[in-house]
């Protein structure tokens, strides 16, 4: 893949995720370097966009997982599910299992859920019920975070945040970027014209490239 493929790539992004060419482009290097990336902010900062915007450019599955403090390590890598009809326990993949995962309110599930989470990014891979599953190519993570102050967070502990490559910060728009984006295309259409530059295939050639400088 030729840099000018990388910069159209990148001046995309910037057209959905107006006013932030700095985040966009640690985004992509931290997708080209095999990290992960943890983005803490406010609702409405365009955390769901960026990662909708890089899955329809790159040409990925993507998942979302809405954290609760009720949800279950089993709710985010699958479990096996006994089936009446056939009576046999059949393994059903939970959405951990796609390219782009999208993380949202990390701090707001239990550290158990956290870990599940947490040591699968670092293994690439799961283990339900005895059997080692190997997770998509390429695997890429978007975790949110509401500031710690909020009320019913966890903070990820340090040894957890290592698991991340990159922490940043959208943050709002200025008034002029916002008042042109209100004035322009709604995102929604936007991420509807979107159509892939790449593949998964080229991605992870490019991760190999990256890993080797």
């Amino acid at each position: 893949m030729s840099i000018q493929t990388l910069h159209a790539l990148e001046s995309k992004l910037n057209t959905i995720i107006a006013g932030k060419p700095e985040q966009v482009r640690l985004s992509l290097v931290c997708l080209l370097a095999g990290g992960h990336l943890l983005l803490e902010d406010l609702p409405g900062a365009g955390k769901t966009t960026l990662a909708k915007a890089m899955a329809a450019l790159l040409g990925l599955k993507t998942a979302r997982i809405q954290f609760t403090a009720d949800m279950l390590p089993a709710d985010i890598t699958g479990a096996m599910i006994y089936q009446p009809a056939t009576q046999k326990f059949v393994l059903q993949r939970g959405a951990i299992f796609t390219h782009i995962l999208l993380a949202d309110e990390i701090n707001r599930a239990s550290p158990k859920c956290q870990s599940a989470l947490l040591e699968a990014m670092e293994e690439r891979q799961v283990s339900i019920e005895g059997k080692t599953l190997p997770l998509e190519q390429p695997f890429f993570v978007i975790a949110t975070q509401n500031p710690v102050e909020q009320y019913g967070t966890y903070p990820l502990p340090e040894s957890q945040l290592d698991r991340f490559l990159f922490r940043l910060s959208l943050g709002y728009m200025d008034e002029a970027t916002e008042i042109a984006v209100l004035a322009g295309t709604d995102r929604s259409q936007l991420l509807a014209q979107l159509s892939p530059l790449i593949d998964a295939e080229t991605i992870v050639a490019l991760q190999a490239k990256t890993a080797q400088i």
